[in-house]
Parts: C-alpha cells; sequence; structure tokens
C-alpha cells in the first residue's frame, strides 16, 4: 500500500473555499492523502466565509486565524508567521494554495523557507498590472511553487515566457467544478428569487469589492455612474461587500435602481445567476461563474487575467463598447473534472513523479 502524504491547504477568502470545497471532495476520497485545512481569516465575516464551509461541507479547519484588515503588509506579515509555525509542528508532505490573496503568498513563502514543496492551483493567470496587489501575489507565488496547476493554455504560455516549465500541468478550471455542483445543489437549497420577489423579472447580478475600484473617489463615482446607466435598462441587484458597504456609507452613495442586499450564500448567488441577465463584476471568479452560466459579463477593471471569456465574446471590459462576437464556448475550462485532473497531479508529484 502507498504511504500516505499530508497536504496542509492556506485558504482565506471566499474564491479559495470554493475552489477548495471542489478539491478536497476529492482528495477525501483518497486513501493515501491526508489533507489539513489552514482558514487565514482573511475573509473574517461570517457571511463572507463561514456561511460557505458550512454550505459547501469543506472539513472544518485545522487552524484557523483571524487576520483580517490592516495594511497589505501587516496582515501578510501575521499569516506568514502563524504559517510558518503550524507548518513547522504539522510538518506536511506539501502545502496547497489557491488563487492569488495576501493567504496565497503567505502559504507559498513560508513553505518554501522551509523546503516545503508549494502546489498552486490556479498558476499562470496575469493581469500584467503590478499595481494590483493579486498580480504581485500570483506572480510570487507561481515563482516559489513545485507544482503549477493552470486552469488554461494561456496559463501556461504566461509561465514559459516568465522561464517557469518544470511541474507546469494545464488541468482544466476548478471553478467549472464548482460551479456546476452548486447550479444543481442551488436548485433545492435556495429561495433567494422569491425572497427579492425577482420571479419574472429582468436583473443583473453585481458585485463591487477590489481596493482599485473602492479606495479611488474618482474612480468608484464613476463605476456607481456606470451602474446607475445599466439600471436604466434592467434592476441591478447588489450583494454588498462589507468593505464597499463601508465606503458608501462614508460617501453618502446610494446607487439609482440598484437593490443593495446583504452578501449572500454560494448556491444563493448561483440561484441569483441563473435567473440573471447580465453580470457586472470586478471579481475573477464572478467573471467565469457567470460564463458557466452562459452570462454575458462586464468587468468592471480595465484589464482581465481571463481572457479567453473576452475572446469567446462572453465577457467584456466596461471601457469597452460591446462584446466580442460571435459568441463561442471555451474548451480549455474542461468538463467539470479539473479537481479530479489536479489531485491525480498532486498524487503523481507526491509520489515522485514528474
Amino acid at each position: 500500500m502507498a504511504s500516505q502524504h499530508t497536504i496542509f491547504t492556506v485558504v482565506g477568502a471566499r474564491p479559495q473555499f470554493i475552489k477548495a470545497a471542489a478539491v478536497s471532495r476529492v482528495i477525501a476520497d483518497r486513501a493515501n492523502l491526508n489533507e489539513l485545512i489552514v482558514h487565514t481569516g482573511q475573509h473574517y465575516d461570517p457571511d463572507m466565509s463561514d456561511v460557505f464551509f458550512d454550505e459547501l461541507g469543506i472539513p472544518t479547519p485545522a487552524r484557523r486565524y483571524e487576520f483580517g484588515g490592516g495594511t497589505h503588509g501587516a496582515m501578510t506579515g501575521k499569516m506568514l508567521a502563524a504559517i510558518e509555525e503550524a507548518l513547522i509542528e504539522e510538518k506536511p508532505d506539501a502545502v496547497l494554495v489557491y488563487g492569488d490573496t495576501n493567504s496565497t503568498l503567505a502559504g507559498a513563502l513560508a513553505a518554501a523557507k522551509l523546503h516545503i514543496p508549494v502546489i498552486h492551483v490556479e498558476a499562470g493567470l496575469r493581469s500584467f498590472n503590478r499595481r494590483m496587489p493579486e498580480e504581485i501575489n500570483r506572480v510570487m507565488a507561481d515563482h516559489l511553487s513545485a507544482l503549477l496547476l493552470c486552469p488554461t493554455q494561456t496559463g501556461v504560455d504566461n509561465l514559459k515566457a516568465e522561464g517557469i516549465t518544470k511541474g507546469v500541468h494545464a488541468i482544466g478550471d476548478v471553478m467549472h467544478d464548482a460551479t456546476l455542483y452548486a447550479i444543481e445543489q442551488s436548485k433545492a437549497k435556495s429561495d433567494v428569487i422569491d425572497k427579492l420577489d425577482l420571479k419574472g423579472r429582468d436583473y443583473a447580478v453585481c458585485t463591487l469589492h477590489r481596493a482599485e475600484n473602492t479606495d479611488d473617489v474618482e474612480r468608484f463615482a464613476r463605476i456607481i455612474a456606470f451602474l446607475e446607466k445599466q439600471a436604466e435598462e434592467r434592476l441591478v441587484v447588489f450583494p454588498v461587500h462589507p468593505r464597499t458597504r463601508k465606503v458608501m456609507a462614508e460617501r453618502g452613495i446610494t446607487p439609482k435602481g440598484v437593490m443593495q442586499v446583504d452578501p449572500m450564500g454560494y448556491f444563493d448567488l448561483h440561484r441569483l445567476l441563473a435567473g440573471s441577465s447580465l453580470v457586472l463584476t470586478d471579481s475573477g471568479g464572478l467573471q467565469k461563474e457567470a460564463y458557466f452560466h452562459r452570462k454575458p459579463a462586464i468587468t468592471l477593471r480595465d484589464e482581465t487575467e481571463w481572457v479567453e471569456t473576452v475572446e469567446a465574446g462572453w465577457n467584456r471590459l466596461w471601457t469597452q463598447d460591446n462584446w466580442k462576437s460571435p459568441r463561442h464556448d471555451i474548451s480549455d475550462y474542461g468538463q467539470g473534472d479539473a479537481a479530479e485532473r489536479s489531485v491525480d497531479a498532486i498524487e503523481e508529484f507526491l509520489a515522485g513523479g514528474s
């Protein structure tokens, strides 16, 4: 029988919980893998964290911290110290990180300094905008990783351009797996359409949370004006991120034609997406979730890492006038088997394979 390997998984924010749920379900079925989850608390609001663990059946974290808030340096430093201590105690065979948050960077850096192999799910993404903290995080995580699991061939190409070719795999997008699961679950488990009285109504779904948008007063005002313009055509349903709500309250902003609601659970959000006709977002994950629901999206940023969604005509930047035509499906994202393929690659890597 193969020896058991321990994987130390670091998560801290909503998109990571969703990806981890898909991968952790597969890991749990592999007899030779044992997973320990550490939750940094980067998203510390219960509506942004606990609800996802409960709904998605993510294993209870072995360790949980409360490192949300504060500057990037302070947050990352606290995470780095705590994760390093945990790694010294647990001595895992590998550290698994997702995406591009401060939690991702802290986990990758702590592991690399202790000579523990880093596995990066969602490797190779690039916005080529170094003003974004997420871009710094993902570039550094990739350069610290021994196993790089890319959602698309574009990710593989980006890594190759930076001289990274060893341990690189295109495995599809685990968000696709997660979305297929959520679509089925939400049919039975969500009553959000009735609760918000949206049945039969034409509406868009909006999320807005990135610091580059909320912290720049002039830019935020322009985005709010853009949302109000969209609301002239259809109702805009806006689950408001806690940071965005604080900014709006401080500046006395109440967008016209926009239904502001509290952040919602994963299944409620997917039920909301399923009934919508448009998605407006600055979230990386929601751009793809919109595509998986086959809903057109407008990205409230000046660039996107998910360039294939733009090329396929499903997504456009808010600075563009229209979507590319004709629309077509994106084969790179896989058939909903990316989590299986990820864990296969992890098993082979831990067994000493390429």
